[in-house]
């Protein structure tokens, strides 16, 4: 199965392949918070995480969700001037779950429960520089062939 390593320094995502060889690095932006694992901090969690689910197979670039359903939205820079603020979910949802209870898994520092998701955003969005709300914010491109590259329950490790 392939693996994600995500690099909060280095602002990328790598996956690798079934033998460990590295198969596509992607520019990504954490959030602007910089890393933590409680609920509310609007950090990005750190540790050892699983692909929970993968929402958005079949939606067009820029298809708008919220709370991981499409609301029918297209984004588009007159869609954006018209919700200032608003934090984009775009195209392809990868919601992930934490696997070390405690640290990242139940309670108050429960990443599912955080919803937490590597995600695609407004190609406006600047990439290689932390701007999120705790999520993984990547290029539409970029998460659709992600998406179609990794099977739920893909290992995720988050390095701060």
């Amino acid at each position: 199965m392939p693996r994600i390593n995500i690099s909060i320094r280095s602002q990328h995502l790598d996956l690798f392949d079934d033998s460990g060889k590295l198969i596509k690095r992607y520019p990504i932006s954490s959030a602007k918070n910089g890393v933590g694992e409680l609920n509310g901090s609007f950090c990005t969690p750190r540790g050892r995480h699983i692909i929970r689910a993968k929402i958005g197979a079949g939606q067009p670039l820029n298809t708008v969700f919220i709370e991981r359903r499409p609301t029918g939205e297209v984004y588009s820079p007159k869609l954006a001037s018209s919700s200032p603020g608003r934090d984009w979910i775009l195209t392809r949802i990868l919601w992930l779950s934490g696997c070390e209870r405690g640290y990242n898994r139940m309670g108050k520092v429960d990443t599912m429960r955080r919803a937490i998701y590597i995600h695609g955003s407004p190609d406006t969005a600047q990439m290689g520089k932390p701007g999120s709300r705790g999520c993984i914010r990547m290029r539409n491109r970029d998460i659709v062939e992600l998406f179609d590259l990794v099977p739920i329950r893909t290992s995720v490790e988050i390095q701060g």
